[in-house]
């Protein structure tokens, strides 16, 4: 997925979160998964750069591009973060405010007129006088304290596959882990609503809503977490 769309769903979800009461816990995912990570704290910071008014001379905002989107290419984030946030953000529906942005940034794109909008159009927006009546200063802070939890005494009724499961997560950190498992949790509970919503057998819509009670129940711990991560991957 190119980044400007992710950056766009981060910012959606984010300001529904105000309306929804989920503010609390998406701020600390974004703390989290944005503002802690070097590589994609940087590339949301230069893709927002490149799409504010800086009232820059065409010369300078010239420069700018060429520089922004030569560091951004080389910015290469891990997958893994990748795809716990496009898994923190699979139910945003929006489209991608910095498509301009990413056309510069794409190797894959061939058509050089749509690059040569692209970058006129950005060139355009940062040439533009910004009002200072329109400047927001927007501290975001982690507002969520994880407690520290130890895993449970269930090693010797666990399969050999689960073991070693259970020993790769071992060197991951309780906040990570538990940021993750509610990462997993919620989009499996997003995925069995939408097999409710379309089952019409009894018998299975049953089975279903008892999985999601399951699911919702569930407390943080790394067996739970390997448990729900192993449910995710079947769903």
């Amino acid at each position: 997925m190119e980044f400007g769309l992710i950056k766009s769903k981060i910012e959606s979800l984010l300001s529904e979160s105000y309306g929804n009461g989920d503010l609390k816990r998406d701020m600390f995912v974004f703390n989290e998964l944005v503002l802690k990570d070097k590589n994609i704290s940087k590339l949301f910071s230069l893709y927002s750069d490149l799409s504010e008014n800086r009232g820059y001379d065409d010369a300078f905002a010239n420069e700018f591009i060429k520089e922004s989107i030569d560091t951004i290419k080389k910015i290469k984030p891990s997958k893994d973060t990748i795809s716990n946030i496009n898994m923190w953000v699979s139910t945003v529906k929006t489209k991608n405010e910095y498509k301009h942005i990413d056309n510069l940034v794409s190797e894959n794109m061939v058509d050089v007129e749509e690059k040569i909008k692209s970058k006129n159009t950005i060139l355009e927006s940062l040439k533009i006088k910004r009002d200072s009546n329109d400047l927001k200063n927007v501290s975001l802070n982690s507002i969520l304290e994880i407690a520290n939890k130890t895993v449970s005494d269930h090693l010797n009724e666990m399969d050999e596959k689960t073991k070693r499961d259970l020993n790769e997560v071992l060197y991951e950190s309780e906040e990570k882990l538990k940021l993750k498992f509610e990462i997993i949790k919620e989009s499996i509970g997003d995925k069995l609503q939408s097999l409710k919503e379309s089952e019409t057998d009894q018998e299975v819509l049953s089975k279903i809503e008892k999985t999601l009670d399951r699911v919702a129940s569930e407390n943080f711990n790394k067996l739970n977490y390997i448990k729900l991560k192993e449910l995710y991957k079947e769903l």
